[in-house]
């Protein structure tokens, strides 16, 4: 049994998940929620155990020194909440940890037990992924949903992807099955340059994320940062000749490929992101509401399969 004696009631509360490893490319998922739980000096209310789901010999625990007290950190997965003000409020319930190394279906169960407690009524997973992109253009976001009435209704992809998947896809597909709406964020990281920190893939990340939800993301230092880490890969970039030919290579064929949706759709969406930040609350128009989750199925529920889905 969940019990959550420490949680105020949650106003319109949204789930936003994310993992490091495999689907956090350049850590811009984790960094996300990371800089939201920051930011809105979130509280962490929860831990998950974590002896139920960790290698200690693949994720180790790290030891260090509290006033001359020697601790440990075990590698587990956390839940904060975060109260976000404002015109229209809405609180977010962030789950930040590292993907699991075993029983990905309690792990879920779990994670969905909370949002069944809290009455979350959407799971936002980010993600991040290596691909053939330039870092001189904006970073490629896709949203994805298995739910085809959500997609319509939220402006998603309907996911397609068939082979080998994460945590982020298990959760997605868990979330499916039990009734909860769920959507995947996933940001394209150029794999020339993978390692991270990554600013401006996390910062796409909450800019689509600030439009999904409609709340208004504080970015602090971040588009700052964003910048600097593309002037720093410029230079490095023109140092190397045959870089710098790939990366123009991939320049052309991205714009080749917008070229015919360079239209209205991407223009007002900047468009609406400017009027928030400008105006310093929600845009105008009544937020999606997806309908609320019934109650997850109990903690082995059979009915999980390895079908899995992401972008």
């Amino acid at each position: 049994m969940i019990e959550l004696e420490g949680v105020p009631e949650l106003i319109d509360p949204v789930m936003v998940a994310a993992f490091e490893g495999w689907n956090d490319a350049g850590d811009a998922a984790s960094t996300a929620v990371a800089h939201l739980d920051r930011e809105w000096k979130g509280e962490v209310f929860a831990a998950l155990d974590a002896e139920d789901y960790y290698d200690f010999q693949v994720n180790r625990p790290t030891v260090w020194m509290d006033e001359g007290v020697r601790k440990i950190t075990w590698p587990t997965t956390r839940l904060s909440v975060i109260r976000v003000g404002g015109e229209k409020p809405r609180d977010l319930v962030l789950v930040r940890g590292i993907e699991p190394s075993m029983r990905w279906r309690s792990f879920c169960n779990e994670l969905l037990g909370f949002a069944h407690e809290l009455g979350v009524e959407l799971v936002v997973i980010l993600g991040a992924l290596l691909g053939d992109t330039p870092h001189t253009r904006p970073v490629p976001i896709s949203g994805t949903t298995s739910d085809p009435d959500l997609a319509r209704r939220m402006d998603l992809e309907e996911t397609k992807y068939e082979g080998p998947t994460g945590i982020v896809g298990i959760l997605q597909e868990a979330c499916t099955h039990a009734g909860v709406p769920a959507v995947s964020l996933w940001a394209a990281v150029p794999h020339y340059v993978s390692q991270p920190p990554n600013p401006k893939a996390t910062l796409a990340l909450l800019n689509r994320l600030e439009d999904l939800i409609d709340v208004r993301i504080p970015l602090g230092e971040l588009p700052e940062d964003a910048r600097a880490w593309q002037v720093g890969v410029d230079q490095l970039a023109a140092e190397d000749s045959e870089v710098a030919e790939y990366v123009q290579a991939l320049e052309e064929a991205r714009d080749t490929a917008e070229l015919p949706e360079a239209s209205g759709e991407a223009i007002a969406r900047e468009f609406e992101r400017y009027l928030r930040r400008r105006d310093g609350g929600p845009s105008a128009g009544d937020r999606t509401r997806p309908p609320m989750p019934p109650k997850p199925g109990g903690k082995d529920d059979k009915d999980d399969d390895e079908d899995s889905s992401e972008d």
